[in-house]
């Protein structure tokens, strides 16, 4: 029994030459095969960066920098001796790297524009199904109040009692004044 504990634990050791735990022929293989392993990253913390950037780009402060940059770099390349600048007046430089910030700028917008969908689809989701139960439940108080309201027909009421009464008091007074009234002609006879 020993023996087969110890084997066991031998199995599951990972083993210690060539690199790394040795892999089982039980499980699959959880990285791609290969010499070159790429990083992994986590799609939830670059969208989470993405929207940072993407609510920074649609700021007055990002414009106010932007404007700061651009005049600074203006300023730099025309008025310092030609010794310092370092791009000359087309500005071809101050070009390219305004067109590289609009370039990663637009996915960087995509990719929060369509994490903000998908959040907006979940809540519309869950106000859907907090809508469909709010109209379950109503539905089925309403069948209550109806199964109520046809119990309390067949129940006597106060009310009901009470004119009823009042019917047969009327009655009953009605009879004694006819047995008086015949009581007095028979008398008179």
């Amino acid at each position: 029994m020993r023996a087969r504990e110890q084997r066991g634990r031998r199995e599951e050791r990972p083993s210690t030459g060539g690199g790394g735990p040795r892999s089982r022929l039980d499980q699959p293989r959880t990285g791609r095969p290969g010499l070159i392993r790429l990083p992994a990253w986590d799609p939830e913390a670059f969208g989470k960066l993405s929207e940072r950037i993407a609510r920074f780009l649609g700021t007055g402060r990002f414009i106010v920098w932007m404007t700061v940059v651009i005049i600074a770099w203006v300023v730099w390349n025309t008025l310092l001796p030609v010794s310092v600048r370092f791009d000359d007046y087309p500005f071809i430089f101050l070009t390219l790297m305004l067109s590289l910030q609009a370039s990663y700028a637009a996915p960087l917008i995509l990719l929060a524009q369509n994490r903000q969908d998908d959040r907006d689809r979940v809540n519309m989701e869950q106000d859907r199904a907090r809508s469909d139960r709010n109209i379950a439940d109503t539905e089925y108080l309403t069948r209550e109040v109806a199964a109520l309201r046809q119990g309390l027909g067949e129940v006597a009421t106060r009310a009901f009692i009470s004119s009823e009464l009042g019917g047969v008091r009327s009655e009953l007074q009605a009879l004694l004044k006819e047995i008086d009234e015949r009581r007095e002609s028979a008398d008179t006879l």
